[in-house]
Order: C-alpha cells, then structure tokens, then sequence
C-alpha cells in the first residue's frame, strides 16, 4: 500500500481498522481528556486499547477549540504502531521494516507549497488568532503538571556545520502565547545544535512540527546516530521521500502535510526554568533550568488537529514507541555495526519506560560475544540499559517469566555479574535526591548492570512434553473449544545438549508402553551398598 499523504488520511485508516474512538461529548482538556486515554493504559489490556479522537474540546475557562485533538494514535498498542509503519501487525514485519529503514535511508524532497501553510500567523497577524491559545493543547498529567505541553513535538533544527537536519520529541511547556520552554538534554540533537549556534553568539533557529505523517512521530522518538537525518529514515519507513516546504521566516524546512508548524530560535544566552512534567519512568521530573523558544511565525492547516502522545506513567503510548524504536536500533547496532551474528533479537520492556530494562536473545553465542553484546547495548546511549540482560534463544525476551527462569537456572551472580560505570542519571530519581538534582555542577555518574543468563555448557532438556505430543494437545484443545491459548516460551521440551543416548532410548521406550524393559535392565545393573 502507498503510505498515508497526511495525519488525517491515517486517522481515516485508524477508524476502518477499528482503532479508532471519537469521543463527540464536550471535553476539558486541562482536567478530562488525557486522564479518560489514561484509564485504558490502566485498565485494559494492550490488544483493545485504540486511539482518541476529541472533537468537541474546552478548557477550564469555558473557552470552545476550533480543532480537534488527537491522542495514542502512534502506539495504543503493537497493532496500532505497525498501522503507524504502514505494515503488518507482526513483530518480524515491524523490525524488517525498521531493519531497511536504517540501511537504506531516503532523502527528502523540497516541494514548493504544502497544505500545512495554508494559514500563516506571521508579523503583526501572529496573534490574531491567540498565537499558541488557538491549539487545544491538553494538560498531561492534571494536578501535577504546571502548564499544558507538547507531548508530540516534533523539533527540527540543523547542525551549522554540517547542514544535517535533527528530528527529535522534547517535552514543550507553554509559557505564553509566543514562548514555550523546552527540555533539551545535554547529548541529544537539538542541545548540541544549540551548543554551536551559542559558540558562534547566535540564536538556533528551530521548528516545532505538530501532526505529521506518523513515520516522523516514530523516528523523532528514536535513538538513532548523531549525524543521520531522521527524515530519511522516515522516509524509507514510507517507501518514498517525505516531502518539505521552506519555512516563512527561517531556513528550515519542514514536512509539507503537517497539521502544525511553529517557527522561531532559541536564544543562546540565557536559560528558563521549565517544568515539572509527568515522565516515562512513573514520576513527576522535577524542574531545572533549560532551553526557550521565541514564536516567529504559526502556519496551520484549516481546522487543525493537535497530536499528543499520552506519555507519563508506563506503560504508555511513549514507551511503547520508544520501546520499539529502542528495540530496531539497537539491533541494527549489534547485528551490522559490530557484525555480532550469534545475536537472535533485542528487547526493551514497556514497564521500564521501553528504556531501563533490555534483553538480548543469542543463538548459539560463545562468552565473549555475549560481553560484547552487552556492552555494546549498555555504549549505544548514555542514558538507557541501567539493566542489561543476555538469554539464550530459547527463552522469550520479552516474557519476563522466561527471563526470570533463566536467571534462576542459567546464572551464578558470582561469576556472571557485572557492573558497567560511567553512565548518566537522566530522569532516574534514584541517582540523586530530586531536590539536589540541580544543584550540582557535573551529575553524578550511574551505572547498568549486565547479567549474562546463558547457558554455558549443555544442560538437560527442559520438563515440558516433545512438540509433537504438545502440537497434538493443542488440537485436541481446539477442537474442544476451549478458551484461545497464547504460548509462552519454551511451551515444548527439547534437548538443550546434555541427554544421554541411553537415557533417550528409555524415553522412546516409554512412548511404546514398553517402560519394564527399563525396570529390568535397572535391576541388573543395581548397585550393592
């Protein structure tokens, strides 16, 4: 299938594959509608959760929104983010898909007008419809949060060196109808960039993107490496170059179809307190000095529809989007940058906020490639894998049942324990006191712990029936009509290289009701005490 022109063409494709629910009642955005997406991340499991649509919005002061907002539309669930990809709702499609993505990437196009100038807010019409207060921009996390923030803003700045262009989502607080405040960590794309335009004495000109095609959603989430354009990655997520016009008042460009675009710069000589804001790890992050934004310009698509993800407490449409996007790079990493092949799979879980808690599954791996793997995961990033573990293929990396079997049977901590130092805190309240955090020059170093739960030498099989008795058990469940069966990993036995033939023998002579003839060879062979 081509992939979708614009935001609302995959709305439209969300709502025919019943993933969709508009809600047509009067809603507040600063108290109602993020806490109502809120309770099915708490009270339904994943495969019924959709996306939001809010169509009638008003905030606590009684005002009505001419557009819409649009909630959980990238990662309700596995199925709505392989809609997102434009691809199969299978784990092996989402990372082939994201596989190719990353080796091939697609530059971008210029084209000369898009839909998402088709008003422009500019000069001494920049307020003419309330600059920001035009968008219906709901209150994340209501009694916590001190302002409505972009949970979807897609930034885009350009490196002055290099002319690379970043695309990265930072928590955006409102602070005026022409400022928002931003959080920009240290490493990522859009600090650095800002870091060279204050070397130089100049603002960063910046932009602020709103309701793209959902491939720029995805890519903006993701760690990929600094100096790749994550536009040309979206556009091989596509299969065709996303499409950009120039901004009106900076030299930029941005994607043609966005419902959104706010353009502007970012001061370089002087810094804001923004926050607090709900975060991925299940608090509250606290407040500290970071970067502004200065309004140039608003252009907008008629009736315009503002994106939000529903980010904050985990599991959330953040972390699940993290989680995968972790999951693609990271694997990209291993399997073709450090040519590691015995590596079988990665997998972030969604109630680490898809960052802290990273398995790897390998096939047939020796010891020093498993240390490899590890280290490289813990290397990618500064910030993610404060716990790194290795598994053999045979246990399921994303069932942490299986993981913990294999950390109870596959690991001594003496021996398979290791603790790698010199990684950063980030939004972990556990590294320093939240009330210190910035009061310290440099923060303090973390660490990740790497646990290597492989086999290492052959064990016996494991104590489930051979996959042909179990495959057999399944049919006759099903043609019993009992309730649908999801399998966990191992769901069969198998041998795992230590099984005698002799004792096989036995096993085959079980099958065939012939077992005394065991119970006699052990009598003669019985030893005297």
């Amino acid at each position: 299938m081509a992939y979708y022109k614009d935001l609302r063409e995959y709305i439209r494709f969300l709502e025919a594959h019943d993933k969709l629910i508009r809600i047509r009642r009067e809603t507040n955005k600063d108290t109602e509608l993020m806490a109502l997406v809120r309770w099915e991340f708490r009270g339904l499991p994943e495969h019924e959760r959709k996306a939001f649509l809010f169509e009638n919005v008003t905030d606590v002061k009684g005002k009505k929104y001419r557009g819409q907002v649009l909630v959980a539309s990238h990662a309700a669930s596995k199925e709505v983010y392989a809609l997102a990809m434009a691809t199969e709702p299978t784990r092996e499609h989402i990372m082939s898909k994201w596989e190719e993505a990353q080796l091939h990437p697609t530059k971008p196009v210029i084209v000369a007008s898009g839909s998402c100038q088709e008003e422009v807010h500019i000069g001494d019409s920049l307020l003419e419809h309330g600059g920001l207060e035009e968008f219906a921009i709901p209150n994340s996390t209501p009694g916590f949060d001190n302002a409505p923030y972009f949970s979807a803003g897609n930034w885009i700045s350009k490196d002055p060196d290099t002319g690379i262009g970043n695309v990265g989502n930072y928590r955006t607080m409102v602070k005026s109808p022409t400022r928002v405040g931003v959080c920009a960590p240290a490493l990522k794309g859009l600090r650095q960039h800002w870091q060279k335009y204050k070397n130089r004495g100049l603002p960063l000109p910046a932009a602020v993107v709103i309701g793209p095609t959902p491939n720029v959603g995805l890519v903006a989430v993701t760690q990929v490496p600094h100096g790749v354009d994550e536009l040309e990655i979206a556009g091989s997520i596509a299969g065709e170059p996303v499409e950009l016009v120039k901004c009106k008042t900076i030299d930029l460009e941005v994607p043609a179809t966005a419902e959104i675009v706010i353009e502007g710069e970012i001061p370089t000589d002087a810094l804001e307190r923004e926050g607090p804001f709900g975060e991925f790890t299940g608090y509250i992050g606290i407040a500290g000095p970071n970067l502004f934004f200065n309004v140039k310009c608003i252009t907008h698509r008629q009736q315009p529809i503002w994106n939000a993800y529903l980010s904050q407490f985990p599991a959330s449409e953040s972390s699940l989007m993290a989680q995968m996007g972790a999951e693609a790079s990271h694997y990209k990493l291993l399997k073709h940058d450090l040519g590691i092949d015995s590596v079988a799979d990665v997998a972030f879980h969604p109630e680490s906020g898809g960052r802290m808690v990273c398995v790897i599954s390998m096939k047939n791996s020796t010891t020093p490639q498993v240390w490899q793997a590890m280290y490289g995961i813990c290397a990618k990033t500064t910030n993610y894998s404060k716990i790194v573990i290795a598994v053999d293929d045979d246990v399921d990396p994303r069932d942490m049942d299986s993981v913990a079997w294999a950390l109870c049977y596959r690991m001594q901590p003496h021996r398979d324990l290791q603790i790698a130092q010199g990684k950063t805190a980030g939004l972990d309240p556990s590294a320093v006191p939240p009330g210190e955090k910035f009061k310290l020059t440099t923060r303090p170093p973390t660490s990740s712990l790497l646990i290597d739960a492989t086999r290492k030498w052959g064990y016996p099989p494991t104590s489930l029936p051979a996959k042909r008795f179990m495959e057999r058990a399944r049919q006759i469940w099903e043609e019993e009509g009992l309730p649908p069966l999801t399998p966990k990993m191992p769901w069969y036995g198998s041998s795992l290289g230590y099984w005698p033939d002799e004792i096989a023998e036995e096993a085959e002579l079980a099958l065939r009701g012939e077992h005394y003839v065991t119970g006699e060879k052990l009598a003669r062979n019985r030893i005297r005490v």
